[in-house]
């Protein structure tokens, strides 16, 4: 709903109101209902708000608490505030507007850091505390609001996005290489390092306190737990519990003094979401992204959902909006996809973009369906890669592979050439097996195995699709809400058995063989994933909804970029003053381009990656951020 910066000096040199004002402008397109500014001492506070609940200015921010003690700038929607807020009322606690940012505020006042447990929904914010002149900054459960930090000089820095920073004079943007190593790795980032040298993220359920003159602490106070239950109940007891818990969830969300649409993508998780919210308000607006597949070939002739989203929208009732993109949006979309996203992520994003671009115009909430597949267990054929291993490091060993998503592990050394030295300082494998350092490592079945993977794609690849989600509805002023990530509906489903949430578990590991010496079949690719969903959501989609394979949001760029896209992949990759050059080797990425180009492979992500890289270093290294209007 909102963005926000945060500057604390820590040398105890006065803020300045100025320098805040001109980072918060930059994130205008956050929050282009209203804006406001708090110095105080040392501190310095800055807040875009777009405004959806309590449009009045009695919700405007920096808000400051009655005593003067605390002042908060907020970003996010918290679902259930109101029972908060009773709770505050009966402890005596007095109420100037019915936004949920007052009730973060007065709940830290009342039980500080123990208020954040209680939150349900998505959330950053930073709060100056004036008594113990100390900044906090506290991150959502899963991430689905963005918060980065940095230090420049003798200033700590905290915003809602990196671009802030672009209005200090004091901060010039540099390639982070190590980011770069790990970001050609994997398509995303699984530390707390961005493409900006000496910026960080902010870690999702964490706090982050940071008093004047003193150390610093992280305290991390949620974590998924992807568990087998230890008393199991029937499938029904499963499915008809999750049902009530996917309606509430949706229903939560629903909260807001702004229309709400949603997405109909054609699938499983937004058309449940579409249906759910529909059946409480008919003729609701929903929207759907296509693309013209008359150059796609192979399993991309599948890509464009709109006849599906047409057929749901027309059981539900709601009034529906269509787009179609061609190979050209791409390119014309390029600069400002780069420039909003700052830090590129899994997939191709730009579709996003113009789905957001496509509810923005009719209005300001819509409902999306991340967290659907990550959730419940989306992706067998990934999993089932990982399911028969000697030890933890065999498993390690086997689903890293599947997870260096870009490069040929063998050319990585070359493609690496020009920085050679932190591409050996990295060690993108201790990267990967670093994101289980806080989950247990014993493993019997398995579901044990399956289990560590979902936690594995919650902690990396979720938090990558959220990244996007926000970054590319708030470029168009849209807040977008993920319902599947309700706390009640996490909690339940992390602890939902395997053997529910996929089916052939065991005779779907790669290894195993028959009696007859035959290989086991392999999970199908689409219909073995998210049964216990599948089950649960009989009632609110049609039935062919439930029984359909599996089909992500993506264009058919693997065609567009051997065809309609060609000459645009060849001048920036092939140009003689390509700026990735000074960081990989120009002859090494071009034999793997033409790979792609010349039919061999399908290195489809690899080239969306480089091409976004290319526009990153033009527009921050170089500075052409400054001739966007």
């Amino acid at each position: 709903m909102c963005g926000f910066v945060a500057t604390l000096n820590l040398d105890g040199r006065p803020g300045s109101a100025p320098m805040v004002r001109a980072m918060a402008e930059m994130l205008s397109h956050r929050g282009p209902d209203d804006e406001g500014f708090h110095v105080d001492g040392p501190v310095a506070l800055g807040h875009r708000r777009l405004s959806i609940l309590d449009l009045s200015s009695a919700a405007h921010q920096p808000m400051s608490s009655r005593d003067g003690r605390y002042v908060l700038v907020y970003n996010g929607e918290i679902y259930g505030f109101q029972e908060i807020k009773a709770e505050l009322q009966a402890m005596g606690m007095a109420f100037n507007s019915h936004s949920d940012t007052e009730v973060v505020l007065n709940g830290w006042a009342a039980w500080g850091p123990d208020l954040i447990p209680r939150l349900n929904g998505m959330f950053a914010f930073a709060l100056w505390d004036r008594q113990k002149q100390t900044l906090f900054l506290v991150r959502d459960r899963y991430g689905v609001k963005p918060l980065y930090y940095a230090r420049i000089g003798n200033s700590f820095c905290a915003m809602s996005e990196i671009k802030a920073l672009l209005a200090r004079p004091d901060f010039r943007p540099q390639v982070n290489k190590e980011a770069l190593v790990e970001y050609l790795t994997f398509q995303n980032f699984f530390t707390e390092r961005t493409l900006f040298q000496g910026v960080f993220t902010m870690p999702a359920g964490h706090i982050l306190e940071i008093p004047l003159g003193g150390e610093e602490k992280l305290t991390r106070y949620w974590d998924y737990n992807f568990h087998e239950p230890t008393v199991q109940l029937a499938k029904e007891e499963y499915i008809e519990e999750l049902d009530r818990l996917f309606v509430q969830a949706v229903e939560r969300q629903m909260i807001s003094d702004v229309e709400i649409g949603a997405y109909l993508s054609g699938g499983l998780d937004s058309g449940s979401i579409a249906g759910v919210a529909a059946s409480t308000f008919p003729g609701m607006k929903t929207f759907t992204v296509g693309f013209d597949l008359s150059s796609a070939s192979g399993l991309e002739l599948a890509f464009d959902e709109r006849r599906k989203a047409e057929h749901m929208s027309s059981v539900f009732g709601t009034q529906q909006y269509e787009m179609v993109l061609k190979a050209g949006d791409m390119e014309q979309a390029m600069p400002r996809v780069t420039w909003h996203l700052e830090e590129p992520r899994v997939g191709q994003s730009y579709p996003n973009y113009y789905a957001a671009n496509l509810a923005s115009r009719f209005c300001k909430v819509v409902l999306a369906g991340t967290g659907g597949d990550e959730i419940f267990g989306g992706y067998p054929w990934r999993y089932c890669r990982a399911t028969d291993n000697r030890n933890f490091d065999d498993y390690i060993d086997r689903y890293f592979g599947f997870w260096q998503r870009l490069l040929p592990q063998n050319a990585m050394p070359n493609v690496f050439a020009p920085i050679a030295e932190t591409y050996r300082n990295v060690g993108p494998r201790d990267i990967f097996r670093n994101v289980f350092s806080r989950h247990a490592e014993q493993f019997q079945t398995p579901a044990d195995y399956i289990n560590h993977s979902l936690y594995f794609e919650a902690k990396t690849f979720l938090h990558g699709l959220l990244v996007v989600e926000d970054k590319l509805s708030m470029a168009h002023s849209l807040e977008s809400r993920v319902p599947f990530l309700d706390n009640d509906l996490v909690d339940f489903a992390m602890g939902i058995p395997v053997r529910l949430k996929l089916n052939n578990i065991e005779t779907s590991r790669p290894d195993k063989q028959s009696s007859k010496g035959q290989t086991a079949p392999k999970f199908e690719k689409t219909r073995d994933g998210k049964m216990a969903l599948r089950m649960a959501m009989e009632r609110h989609v049609p039935r062919q909804v439930i029984e359909d394979t599996k089909q992500g949001f993506s264009a058919p760029d693997a065609s567009w970029f051997k065809g309609a896209s060609i000459d645009y992949v060849r001048q920036r990759l092939f140009s003689k003053s390509a700026l990735i050059y000074d960081y990989l080797d120009r002859a090494t990425i071009h034999n793997l381009v033409e790979d792609h180009l010349e039919g061999r492979e399908n290195r489809r992500l690899l080239i969306w990656s480089l091409l976004v890289l290319e526009e990153w270093m033009a527009l921050f290294a170089e500075g052409g951020w400054k001739r966007l209007s």
